[in-house]
This record gives C-alpha cells, sequence and structure tokens, in this order.
C-alpha cells in the first residue's frame, strides 16, 4: 500500500518567531543539532517508513533549503523504480498569490494528485523534531476505514493554546476539534492533558481533493486545523492515531521548535548527559547533507600552560578548539575558537570564528559570525540588546552578518 501513498511536506513556512535566524533561509532549512537542517528529521521519518513519493511544497526564502536537498538528498531515490523527492514552488497555476493557508498550498498544487493519482495522501510540515514510523498511521488508517487519519500527542492542557484539540470516543473517532483554545475540556483518562493534533493527515485522496476544492469557495483561512479537519466531522470518518515514538525513549519526543528559546532549549537537551533524543540510533538513521571536513581537534597546553577543553558538548567535523573552553554547547562544522576563550550554553553555527578572550553565554551564533577579540555575549543583557536578539528567556542570538560592535 505504501506505493499509493503520496507524501506532500509544506516546507514553506516563513518562521517568523525564529528570526532573525530565519532572515536569509525557510523554517525548515535552520540548522540543528549540529550538523542537521530541520527538514531532514521529516525526511528521515519518510525513507525510514519506506515511503519515497515525495513533493516539497516551498515558498519564502526557499533558495539554501533547494540547495540543501539537492546536494544531500536527490541521489537517495531510484526513479527507475518510480521513487522520488520533488521540490514544488509555487506554480501560479489555479492562484497568482502566495499560498494562504496549508490547505491552499494543496490545492494549489493540485495537478500534482491528478498526475500521480494515489490513493492516500500523507501531509507533513517541514519543521519538528521527532522519529515516527508513518506505515503504523497508514495501517490504523486502514484498519478504521478512514476517511482521514490526525496524528495526535498528549500535552499539558495549559499548552492547549498552541494546538488544535480533539475530542475522540472510545473508537479513537475524532468527535470535537478546536483549533488553539484557550479553555480546552480535559481528557476523561488524563484531567490535566488535552489530545492535540501533531499536523501530520493523512486522506484519502477522493476526500482530501473533495473537500480542499469545497474550502476554496468559503470565508475561510484555507488551514487544516482550523477550516479542513472540523468541517469533515460531520460528513466524514476522521480518527485521531495515537503518535509512536521510534526514539525508544519512556518520554515522547515531539518538538515544535517554533521560538528562538525553545530552539535553543532542544539543542541543548542534545548535550545532556542522557538526552531524550537520540542522535545515535542506528535503527532509526537521521540523514543529512555533511561537506567534507577535517576531523575535529583541540589543541592542548598552548603556551603558558592553557588548555583546550571540551565538556558535554557535540563537536562537529573541522571545529578546532585551540586553548579554549568549551562546556554544554552545539559546535557545527568549521568552527574555530581562539586561546583564552569560553564557550558555554550555546549554539555555534557552520563557519563561526571566534576569536581570542571572547566569552559567550547562552547564545545563538549564527553562521559564518567572526567575533571579535576580547567580545562578551550573553554577559550583560541590557548591552546585548543594543546590538542583538535577546530572548525572553536571556538567550541572545546573534545574526548573519553581526553589526560592528564600538
Amino acid at each position: 500500500m505504501l506505493k499509493n501513498v503520496l507524501v506532500m511536506v509544506l516546507a514553506g513556512g516563513e518562521g517568523q518567531r525564529l528570526y532573525p535566524l530565519t532572515k536569509d533561509r525557510a523554517k525548515p532549512a535552520v540548522p540543528f543539532g549540529g550538523i542537521y537542517r530541520i527538514i531532514d528529521f521529516t525526511l528521515s521519518n519518510c525513507l525510514n517508513s519506506g515511503l519515497n513519493k515525495i513533493v516539497l511544497l516551498t515558498q519564502y526564502k526557499s533558495m539554501s533549503l533547494d540547495r540543501h536537498i539537492r546536494l544531500g538528498w536527490w541521489n537517495l531515490f531510484n526513479t527507475e523504480r518510480g521513487d522520488y523527492l520533488e521540490i514544488i514552488p509555487p506554480q501560479m497555476r489555479i492562484s497568482h498569490e502566495w499560498y494562504r493557508g496549508t490547505a491552499d498550498a494543496v490545492y494549489q498544487n493540485i495537478y500534482t494528485l491528478e498526475l500521480e493519482r494515489p490513493e492516500m495522501v500523507l501531509i507533513l510540515g517541514g519543521d519538528h523534531i521527532y522519529k515516527m514510523d508513518y506505515r503504523k498511521m497508514v495501517d490504523f488508517h486502514l484498519r478504521k476505514q478512514a476517511d482521514a487519519t490526525v496524528s495526535c500527542v498528549d500535552v499539558p492542557a495549559s499548552e492547549a493554546h498552541r494546538f488544535g484539540v480533539m475530542e475522540i470516543d472510545d473508537d479513537c473517532k475524532v468527535t470535537g476539534f478546536l483549533e488553539k483554545p484557550s479553555h480546552p475540556g480535559p481528557m476523561p483518562d488524563s484531567p490535566g492533558s488535552v489530545l492535540a493534533s501533531m499536523g501530520i493527515y493523512l486522506f484519502n485522496t477522493e476526500t482530501l481533493v473533495k473537500r480542499i476544492m469545497e474550502d476554496t469557495k468559503a470565508d475561510s483561512a484555507h488551514d487544516f486545523g482550523r477550516d479542513i479537519i472540523p468541517s469533515l466531522l460531520d460528513r466524514d470518518r476522521v480518527y485521531a492515531y495515537r503518535f509512536e515514538d521510534e526514539n525508544k525513549s519512556p518520554i515522547r519526543y515531539w518538538r515544535d521548535i517554533g521560538t528562538l528559546d525553545a530552539y535553543w532549549e532542544a539543542n541543548m537537551d542534545l548535550v545532556s548527559t542522557n538526552p531524550v533524543f537520540n542522535l545515535y540510533d542506528t535503527y532509526w538513521p537521521i540523514r543529512t547533507y555533511r561537506e567534507q571536513f577535517p576531523p575535529a581537534k583541540t589543541v592542548f597546553a598552548v603556551g603558558g600552560g592553557r588548555m583546550g577543553e571540551v565538556s558535554n558538548s557535540l563537536l562537529s567535523a573541522g571545529c578546532i578548539i585551540s586553548g579554549a573552553r568549551v562546556a554544554n554547547s552545539v559546535l557545527s562544522p568549521d568552527v574555530r575558537i581562539e586561546v583564552d576563550s569560553s564557550v558555554s550554553d550555546s549554539v555555534i553555527m557552520e563557519g563561526v570564528r571566534i576569536g581570542r578572550g571572547v566569552e559567550i553565554r547562552r547564545a545563538i551564533i549564527d553562521k559564518g559570525v567572526h567575533v571579535p577579540d576580547g567580545m562578551a555575549i550573553g554577559h550583560d543583557h541590557e548591552e546585548d540588546r543594543r546590538h542583538f536578539t535577546v530572548t525572553d528567556k536571556g538567550v541572545v542570538v546573534v545574526p548573519k552578518q553581526m553589526p560592528m560592535i564600538s
């Protein structure tokens, strides 16, 4: 049945809440975990699930995402077997507008469905971190003879305002759906939790086409959560599939890293002693594109007893730590840190150069930044705010084109 499933990944998100990391790139193209891009986790789930017919719907600032896919992913698909990963920007076939919502993105690419004629369409977001075997959701969908299935996860009721929240009966059939409610009704078996949509939808193609075409004529936000799913409940068989985590951890891991603080926290989890999300799982590999860099290197005992020290950190290829200290940090490829500098609780992206005597704490430094000798970041938030973005939780974000500091 997997050959009859077409995957549509919504990868055009502007990612305003991740600005300035999204100043020059789409949200799914934001680096994560040292060597990855956010999109890699969704695409790896597809390949690990045996789903090899994928279209990526892009929109905003897609150049870096296009390049990443072209270099790292296209050679994994055997076109002779009918497998493919296609990048589709807005085609303007139906409308001369940008996508007006998630459902409108699919509607504007309905020509793809007419060409491929799949039996089912799996709609995914390209901006979440998780491990999921989509085959299990397909099996559930078929067993229930569903017209549409929504993947869901338990979240605290206090977080309900961030999600679409579902009510279900004893057979997991969806009986109610509210988008980002302020005061949701609790689940009977777990009063402190609600059942939240993960933004993962599996449709019978006939149902999908019919409902999104109806939606184009309505006064609508053209969004799956706000409009499409609620409109199905009285007419179609809609079921809730409870997320099964392939991460093999006692704690289910699914992260929407849509804010700077959530992004920083998810990276910091990776350097903890026992991270919830396992990057070292050979059973469920995460694939990406990697440039050819030499091994990482630490230079110890550099004149005068200086030591290069790295603790509780991810160190990518090409990094050189020269008589500096790095703790609880994620270092992307080709990072150089010079003598007497200190980096802690930070995310340092590719190609960053950190000079001598620099002090960096609780920061995100974007690609290619050169931090001059003696600079301090994350120690004086009043000073940091004069030049950079400082989040509600005190994380300093330094953009690609770092302003000159006087």
